[in-house]
């Protein structure tokens, strides 16, 4: 599978790098995934159904009028780690207005340490497990942590490849609230 993940992950920003426009992969087994160029801010985000690392089926739509910040992390990845408190501590702040959704892209080797990962790190939000759907989906996640911002109306208003400031966080969500 994780290989498989790796092969979309390629695929995807060789068809980002050189087309605009919306593209079918076939891959192995015969299945295809749409891939479209990166979402943009104002582009409706795309709605995902993902096991939690509790055993629940979470989607997005289950967020509908919240604020939702999306972020693709994994345990091995050194910024993530850095960031989560920092999403534990916004998602304690603005806990009936916001919710901030991890979803895990840790491989084969480390799936099994996601779990521990959580309650050691005292996670707070949803964290999911990813796959390749969601992957494509959100334009070809290249690196991590990769987090977008998304409104009550379910756009993208802002995203962030790398590991993004705390206020940088707040003050888009202060923003967000004033509408």
């Amino acid at each position: 599978m994780i290989s498989r993940l790796i092969l979309i992950l390629i695929l995807v920003f060789a068809v980002n790098t050189f087309s605009n426009s919306k593209t079918t992969l076939k891959i192995k087994d015969n299945s295809s995934v749409n891939v479209f160029e990166i979402n943009k801010e104002g582009d409706k985000a795309p709605n995902f159904s993902l096991k939690s690392v509790k055993g629940k089926t979470v989607k997005l739509s289950d967020y509908k009028g919240k604020i939702v910040i999306v972020d693709f992390w994994a345990t091995w990845c050194p910024p993530c780690r850095k960031g989560i408190p920092d999403l534990v501590s916004i998602q304690k702040k603005f806990k009936k207005d916001v919710v901030i959704i991890g979803i895990s892209l840790d491989a084969e080797k480390t799936i099994k340490d996601v779990p521990a990962f959580v309650k050691n790190y005292k996670i707070n939000y949803p964290i999911l497990y990813g796959d390749e759907k969601v992957v494509v989906d959100y334009g070809g996640i290249q690196s991590i942590p990769t987090a977008f911002v998304i409104d009550r109306k379910g756009n993208i208003v802002d995203s962030h490849i790398g590991l993004a400031d705390k206020d940088t966080y707040i003050n888009k969500i202060k923003e967000l609230l004033k509408k």
